[in-house]
């Protein structure tokens, strides 16, 4: 009977320590406060540094010390997936998520190198993750880059396709007789594909290479419409409209452009 109580007890101990654990992480996660703040700009950081790290992969992977920093950027995603899992209030939902799925590709590409070398091209969604987060609209924020987000996240998404279309074409041509040389040479191939500029002094060998060049300009030529859009398409606010749910107005905006109804979107002032 009285081992039966303890062991009821440690459970109900390790269930309130979770809960508690769970807490203090949305609190720092989720918080609006500085020090949550400040948590998150440091988890910011963090990524943007892991994302150098996965840039300059392909000249340190002759060093000795890679694998060590590869594992130890293994370790701080799979903590970090860790502690997201336990901030979610519905966790396989979370789980299903593209940013969950793509730090999970990107996981076991950092831990099984050998295996899943062919998919290292996918660390490059890292740069998309990062800015799909919330620290992301509130550094942009507070860094007075509000009116300039929709063309900061436009430039990420075309870099991010860049350097993914980089990564898949150095990985998959670089061993075949294509021109492809080194990461620059991938580079230079994505560039010149991507403005359909075509110089052809490299070009991909066989069925995949033509399939990939097609992909990269059909994609590329639209995110870089798109780029040119947001930077010329005049700045709007996200605010929904009490009536017709419209989120985007004019800065200066009195009335809903659908429906007509009063607007109070929130003003700082000149």
């Amino acid at each position: 009977m009285t081992a039966g109580k303890t062991g009821k007890q440690d459970r109900e101990a390790r269930h309130s320590g979770i809960r508690i654990l769970r807490e203090r992480l949305r609190a720092l996660y989720l918080g609006t406060g500085r020090g949550a703040l400040r948590f998150q700009l440091a988890i910011a950081v963090v990524d943007l540094a892991i994302i150098l790290f996965f840039l300059a992969g392909p000249y340190l992977t002759a060093r000795n010390t890679y694998l060590a920093v590869d594992y130890t950027v293994a370790g701080v995603i799979a903590l970090e997936l860790v502690a997201r899992g336990l901030v979610a209030q519905k966790p396989l939902r979370w789980l299903m998520r593209p940013m969950t799925l793509v730090d999970i590709a990107i996981l076991a590409t950092l831990l099984f190198p050998a295996m899943f070398s062919n998919f290292a091209f996918l660390r490059a969604l890292r740069i998309w993750s990062l800015s799909q987060s919330r620290m992301f609209g509130i550094l942009v924020a507070r860094l007075g880059g509000r009116a300039y987000e929709d063309i900061i996240r436009a430039v990420i998404n075309f870099v991010t396709f860049l350097f993914l279309v980089t990564g898949f074409v150095y990985t998959a041509f670089f061993y075949q007789d294509s021109g492809i040389n080194g990461f620059v040479d991938a580079l230079y191939f994505t560039v010149a594909t991507i403005t359909t500029t075509g110089f052809g002094d490299i070009t991909l060998p066989g069925t995949l290479g033509k399939l990939t060049s097609i992909v990269t300009m059909i994609f590329g030529i639209s995110l870089f419409v798109r780029l040119a859009q947001a930077i010329v398409r005049p700045y709007k606010v996200t605010f929904p409209c009490p009536q017709c749910g419209l989120m985007r107005h004019d800065a200066d905006a009195v009335h809903c452009k659908a429906c007509g109804q009063v607007l109070n979107i929130p003003d700082e002032g000149s």
